[in-house]
């Protein structure tokens, strides 16, 4: 079983650091931007839900002399998100080569809407930016096949029909069609190159639902629903813990933290994408704040895997040392997760200093991995070697957990590097938010095993480390050894008193025997146990004074 653990945390280690969480900041649905005739075209992209209404307004303007702009704007869907990902490289690699398309990847797959507005008079006079009239145009395939032609039939039809019946909106200039990624790219050209001009523009993306994209919609209901999932583990540790306040162990205050970071950290998740939904952008402070907490969450959880593993309470009454060095692994991951993660959310995900950062995570979570395995290994040794079965059993049970969270890992990753990363076309993104969910919900499962393990009771001292009768294989050892130096004073006094043919009075051998009784027979049975209970000198000290005043 031990093998078979060491691989399977190995392999789980090397494939969580391959494949590492997709989570970034939530798309906006709003954007302000200046334009001036030296500006290239804008590029938007956001995954949608059908029939979403797509503004764009003009919201100030200067134009010192007489100007004639042409503003054109194109719409596309991508069925493929890989595709739809890397579409902003794609742009500036063929921005030069374009030409009078704003497609930057003509021949791919997908349907689209485009729309020109001619001879748009601008000039120092001018009081109000003349209104952008929403486009009639139907969504032609660039590839069609005869399954996607069909589709796109009925999905034209549909289009129709709604257009005979919707309302006139101001400065809405299209609608989506289909649920899915699209591409929103606006260019302002003028006749005279040389001529300046500047215009402020707003582009709003908004439909039923708010402004939240229709990939995120799923994750936003996973934190709601996570945060209330949270709030229930706070409320059922406080009651256990108010039963049986006197009784507590100091690893049930570690998982108390745990349970109440977690239910701060899906609070503040769900805050984010609800106010992203109803203002349409995302706020910078909250989103730092939230990836602060998530880093000291997840890392007050992996330091309590490991204190669990070294059997912290339980086993060994304090780590001594060793907590020296868990505190310091501690730190440093709190710190390399926290640098990660406010570089990713703030859009610098591939650059160099994300990288410098992703590495030592990578690293430290993989040293973490193998101590907490080289810890659990050791616990449950000393255990089988003191013949405890009630603390067994528990570590017993928390080692299936462990195995059971690495094979379904394991299990997951392989999906997802199935489904997302090797597909040839990613067509299942309503999928996409599953692979950040996973994780929070796996570890959500383990902290509830672990409440359940550790959970404040009635027999809650049973769990207890207790120096004197912790185990009783060393309480055989202790009569094993009392025993045997019994017996050999008595065979020692025998055989003295048979060389020498007489026995010696009583009176004149009192001092002698009780000498011999001090340095052959122990004042307690603690003093034998003293080296395989404690763990540091400091400990052996301090309990040999506390024996000391007792006597």
């Amino acid at each position: 079983m031990a093998a078979v653990l060491h691989w399977l945390l190995l392999l789980w280690t090397l494939c969580s650091n391959i494949c590492p969480g997709v989570e970034t900041a939530p798309e906006p649905g709003q954007w302000t931007f200046t334009v001036v005739n030296t500006s290239r075209p804008l590029i938007l992209r956001k995954a949608m839900f059908i029939n979403t209404d797509i503004f764009l307004k003009i919201q100030s303007f200067s134009c010192p002399e007489l100007v004639t702009l042409t503003i054109k704007w194109y719409l596309k869907y991508y069925p493929c998100h890989n595709e739809f990902n890397n579409i902003d490289e794609m742009y500036e690699k063929t921005f030069s080569s374009q030409g009078e398309s704003l497609d930057p990847a003509p021949l791919g797959r997908g349907e689209y809407i485009e729309h020109t507005y001619e001879n748009i008079i601008c000039h120092k006079d001018l009081h109000t930016f003349p209104t952008l009239n929403m486009s009639n145009s139907l969504p032609r395939s660039v590839l069609p096949s005869s399954a996607s032609m069909e589709e796109n039939t009925n999905s034209l039809g549909k289009r129709g029909d709604d257009k005979e019946t919707q309302t006139f909106i101001p400065d809405v200039i299209a609608k989506t069609w289909r649920d899915g990624p699209y591409l929103f790219v606006v260019s302002f050209k003028t006749h005279n190159e040389k001529a300046y001009w500047n215009l402020t523009v707003r582009v709003v993306m908004k439909d039923s639902h708010g402004y939240i994209s229709v990939t995120e919609w799923p994750l936003m209901i996973f934190y709601m629903v996570m945060c209330i999932v949270y709030i229930l583990y706070g409320m059922l540790w406080f009651l256990w813990s108010a039963c049986y306040w006197k009784d507590l162990l100091r690893i049930q205050f570690w998982i108390a933290g745990v349970i109440f970071l977690g239910m701060l950290e899906k609070a503040v998740f769900c805050a984010e994408y609800q106010n992203t939904n109803i203002i349409g952008s995302a706020s910078e402070g909250l989103l730092i704040f939230g990836e602060l907490i998530s880093a000291l969450k997840r890392t007050l959880a992996r330091l309590l895997v490991i204190i669990v593993s070294l059997g912290y309470g339980i086993v060994k009454p304090r780590l001594g040392t060793v907590m020296h060095r868990v505190v310091g692994l501690g730190v440093l991951y709190f710190l390399f997760a926290a640098i990660e993660g406010i570089l990713r959310i703030t859009g610098a995900k591939y650059s160099d200093l994300a990288l410098l950062a992703s590495i030592p995570l990578a690293l430290l979570d993989s040293g973490l991995c193998w101590w907490i395995f080289v810890s659990l290994a050791q616990t449950i040794k000393t255990l089988k070697l003191r013949r405890n079965p009630v603390k067994l059993s528990l570590y017993r049970h928390f080692t299936n957990t462990l195995i059971f969270a690495i094979i379904a890992s394991i299990i997951f990753m392989i999906w997802t590097t199935k489904k997302f990363r090797l597909a040839e076309c990613q067509s299942d993104w309503m999928e996409l938010w599953v692979e950040d969910a996973f994780w929070r919900f796996l570890f959500s499962v383990i902290l509830l095993v672990i409440m359940f393990l550790w959970r404040p009771s009635a027999n809650n001292q049973r769990y207890a480390f207790t120096p004197l009768i912790d185990d009783s294989d060393d309480e055989d050892v202790e009569e094993f050894l009392v025993s045997e130096n019994l017996a050999d004073g008595i065979k020692l006094r025998s055989s003295k008193t048979e060389s020498n043919g007489t026995s010696k009075p009583t009176t004149d051998n009192l001092d002698e025997d009780l000498k011999w009784v001090e340095e052959n027979i122990p004042s307690s049975l603690s003093d034998i146990a003293l080296p395989v209970l404690l763990d540091s000198d400091e400990e052996i000290m301090t309990t040999k004074y506390e024996m000391s005043k007792m006597e």
